[in-house]
This record gives structure tokens, C-alpha cells and sequence, in this order.
């Protein structure tokens, strides 16, 4: 398990190497795009790379502009995606709530990152404002009730005697909107023709110790950040480990999917 980081950074080699199911939600969400091919595009929360170089081929004559808040993921993209920079591509390290972009862009997309920023309304307000008239958002992130379960137990065990100490003041750091209020807040961030839906996606990892790494670099690095050494960071993850092993099937993940279409006028 890694050591505690500064809030904004993520271990990027391991989430590079572990984020599978994000990456295959994200070319469902990549396939739905209808591209010419010359579009200005912002990839919002590009994280390492693998799906930006997805969007990279459907843009012939395009170009793209990748952002993420942690350098340590902005540096792995860098590595990943050298061949197409200051061409087609410009990766920049940006806050999604203040985006130095006008009206600019003709398409956001984002996949697994929306559900990292707690203030929806300010950040679909900013997003709006980036794009052209007729441009369009199409994202997807955490939603509904996602990964509940895992999260009840979380829950219980930072409230428990051993860890409720270094818990006293930490909230989850995800909003999981459900379909009708993301629409709601889309449209009073000035979005129009908004589609909005949740969708199951359960996640089964192989084993014990992919489920352990999995969960400590995906999904509870925050969590992990606020204990005190190695051995109650082991602690915590090795019973939400021993836990999912009792679930049928063993060490599924309960995700649910949030997909966001709208356009501006």
C-alpha cells in the first residue's frame, strides 16, 4: 500500500496498470461520440493517457487538450502520449472547477473523474462556458448508488474505535449524483437537450491481493491518507478485504454508472 500523498496526487503507475474497468467504460463512452474528425476537444480528468490516445485517432485533423489536477498522472500521460504532443495534443495541469477556457472547446468529455469534484453545479457551470454555441458534454463518472456496499463498510470500520480517531472529520470525498438531479443540475448550468441515465456496472477482480491493490489505489487513497502508518493503512483494506471475499460472487465490486449527454445553445 502506498504512503500517504498530497490530496490531489494519485499513484499513477498502479492506476495506469489497474484501471481496466475504467478504461472500458470509457471506449463505450468514446464509441457513442460522432466525430468529423477536426473538432477541439477537452479531455476532462485524462488521468494517464489510455483513453486520450482512443480520442487522438478518431481526430485526424483535430487536436486535444488534456487536463488533470495530479502532476503524477500528467507526467505518466506525458510518457504515454509523446508522440502526439504540441501536435494534436497539449496535456495542462488544471483545476475542473477553474478552467482558465472560453468558449473554445466544441466537445468535453470525461470519463470516471466527475465524481472526484463535490460541487456539480459550479463545475458544469465552468464546463459550459468553455464550450462553443452547438458544442456538446458527453461524460460518464460514478452515479447512483455506486459501489454502496463497499462504502457502508468503509464507513463502519472508520467509525470503529481502532480508526474513528483519524476519521473525526473526513468526509467521502465523491458526490454520486443520481440521473434526475445531474439533469437537474446540468440544466441550470445552461446545458440543453440533456440525456441522463444510470447504469449498472459490477466489477469482479480476480483475487484477493488485485482486489486489495484495486481498492487501495482506485478507491480508497483518500481514505488511506488520513491513518497514521503502514500498518493501519494494511489494516483497514485487509478487512474490506476479508469482507468481500464472503460475497457471492467473492470481491465484486457493486459500480454504477452515471452517463451525461447535453449540448449548449
Amino acid at each position: 500500500m502506498p504512503p500517504p500523498t498530497q490530496s490531489r496526487e494519485w499513484n499513477s503507475a498502479a492506476y495506469h496498470r489497474l484501471s481496466d474497468p475504467q478504461v472500458s467504460w470509457g471506449k463505450r463512452v468514446l464509441a457513442r461520440l460522432d466525430l468529423r474528425g477536426d473538432e477541439l476537444i477537452l479531455d476532462a480528468g485524462c488521468g494517464t493517457g489510455r483513453l486520450t490516445s482512443d480520442l487522438l485517432a478518431a481526430l485526424p485533423h483535430g487536436r486535444v487538450v488534456g487536463i488533470d489536477l495530479s502532476q503524477n498522472m500528467l507526467r505518466a500521460a506525458r510518457e504515454h502520449l509523446i508522440a502526439h504532443l504540441g501536435s494534436h495534443l497539449h496535456l495542462l495541469a488544471c483545476d475542473l472547477l477553474h478552467l482558465p477556457f472560453g468558449r473554445v472547446f466544441d466537445l468535453v468529455v470525461s470519463t470516471a473523474a466527475f465524481h472526484w469534484v463535490l460541487d456539480h453545479d459550479r463545475l458544469f457551470t465552468v464546463l459550459h462556458n468553455t464550450l462553443v454555441p452547438g458544442g456538446w458534454l458527453e461524460a460518464q463518472c460514478g452515479g447512483g448508488p455506486n459501489v454502496r456496499r463497499l462504502r457502508d463498510r468503509a464507513n463502519a470500520l472508520a467509525a470503529a474505535p481502532r480508526f474513528a480517531p483519524y476519521f473525526s472529520a473526513f468526509h467521502e470525498p465523491w458526490l454520486f449524483e443520481d440521473a434526475e438531479g445531474a439533469a437537474a443540475t446540468l440544466a441550470r448550468a445552461g446545458f440543453t437537450q440533456i440525456e441522463t441515465s444510470v447504469e449498472p456496472a459490477p466489477t469482479v477482480l480476480e483475487d484477493a491481493n488485485r482486489y486489495r491493490e484495486f481498492v487501495s489505489n482506485i478507491i480508497f487513497h483518500r481514505h488511506l491518507e488520513k491513518l497514521p502508518s503502514e500498518e493501519f493503512r494494511r489494516e483497514f483494506i485487509d478487512r474490506l478485504t476479508e469482507l468481500s471475499s464472503q460475497d457471492d460472487p467473492a470481491f465484486e465490486l457493486d459500480y454504477w454508472r452515471l452517463n451525461l449527454r447535453a449540448r449548449t445553445t
